[in-house]
Order: structure tokens, then C-alpha cells, then sequence
């Protein structure tokens, strides 16, 4: 079900992104890239460095929900491996609401390209999930969380939910467009031949 895709006067939250946390998620294998996605190299960078640098000055913390190291990062692991990102995301959910969050922030390790705004207009909208949206769909991962959800979340892993999105239709989801840009802020790097269109951006 959504429940909106724009943003008016009625539906601004009172929540500023300074107390909202954000949760890198890195779990994916990275096959189709070699593996180890969150480590492979752009412009001399790791990929989850680039997603950090991007939305380290937009929240208030920011881990990783992966394994492996990530520098002086914070990591979080799922509760139970193997569920893909929905696992992420009740990880996230779950880690949020210790530190007294109301809201989390997701966003995808193979993402270089988030945009500056990308927490300050999300949270402008009210909703259990806001998704970022462009015209060529959803980007799913990219949204913010009510952690109210986690059980909600927790009992449909168990049920055999894994599609972000169709989860996400059954709590009722809100979308937020962001315009077309160059590069595209929601790029995914999940190729050797995405990797390489990332560096002739970024050169």
C-alpha cells in the first residue's frame, strides 16, 4: 500500500535528520563484481568509504550492517544470516531503536552517488517507510524506517519475506521523488562495467 508520493505542508516531520542515524548496508556476496563489493576499489577508495563520505554529514551516526572490516566503523550483523536486505534493515531497526532512535536510515554499500539532501527529504515526509524514488522506479534500500516496524519485519523474515519491496507494500510505504542527475544518485555499482561508467563520472 502507498500511502503517498508527495510531500505537502500536512505531512512535514517534525524529526530534523540530526537525530536520525543511518545503516550502510554491505551483506551482499557481490558476485557479479568479483566479490566482497563494499571493499572493491573506485578512485582509489573502497566503495563503502565513498557511501560514508556521502552520508556521514547528513545523520547523526552511521555503521555498517556487513562482516568483514570497515576501518574504525562500527558493524552490525544480521540476527540471522542468509534473509538479504529485509535481514539488513530489521538490523538496522533494531540497532536505531538501542541508541533511542525513532527512525533509521538505510542505504545501499554500492551507492557512491546518494545525494546531499537525500535524509533532510526523506524526513520531510511522514510515513513507517519513506523510499527514495526517480523516474525509473523505487531504489528500496534507500528509505527511512520507522524501528516501531522491527517486529513486524522480524515475523515476516520468519515467514519466508525477502522482496524489500513488497514488504515494504504491506506496511504502507511513502515515496519521495528525487530528480535525474549526472551521475545518477542512485547508481548501483554491482558490474566490473558499472565500476568502470563510476570512474568516468568521478574523472
Amino acid at each position: 500500500m502507498q500511502l503517498q508520493d508527495t510531500i505537502t505542508p500536512s505531512t512535514v516531520s517534525s524529526v530534523a535528520p540530526s537525530v536520525i542515524p543511518a545503516v550502510i548496508l554491505a551483506g551482499g556476496q557481490g558476485l557479479r563484481i568479483g566479490g566482497d563489493k563494499a571493499q572493491v576499489l573506485l578512485a582509489g577508495r573502497p566503495l563503502w568509504r565513498h557511501v560514508y563520505d556521502r552520508v556521514a554529514p547528513q545523520v547523526a551516526a552511521v555503521v555498517v550492517n556487513g562482516v568483514g572490516s570497515f576501518g574504525s566503523m562500527p558493524v552490525i550483523a544480521d540476527d540471522v544470516p542468509g534473509q538479504g536486505p529485509l535481514g539488513g534493515v530489521l538490523a538496522a531497526m533494531d540497532w536505531a531503536s538501542r541508541q533511542g532512535a525513532k527512525r533509521v536510515m538505510t542505504v545501499a554499500v554500492d551507492t557512491p552517488f546518494l545525494p546531499g539532501d537525500l535524509c533532510a527529504r526523506l524526513a520531510m515526509q511522514v510515513g513507517p517507510i519513506v523510499i527514495a524514488r526517480t523516474d525509473d522506479g523505487l531504489h528500496a534500500t534507500t528509505a527511512l524506517w520507522d524501528v516501531s516496524l522491527a517486529d513486524d519485519l522480524r515475523a515476516a523474515l520468519a515467514a519466508g519475506a525477502r522482496k524489500v519491496t513488497a514488504w515494504s507494500e504491506t506496511a504502507g510505504y511513502a515515496a519521495v521523488p528525487f530528480p535525474e542527475s549526472v551521475p545518477p544518485a542512485f547508481f548501483n555499482v554491482n558490474t566490473r562495467e558499472d565500476l568502470e561508467q563510476a570512474e568516468a563520472w568521478l574523472a
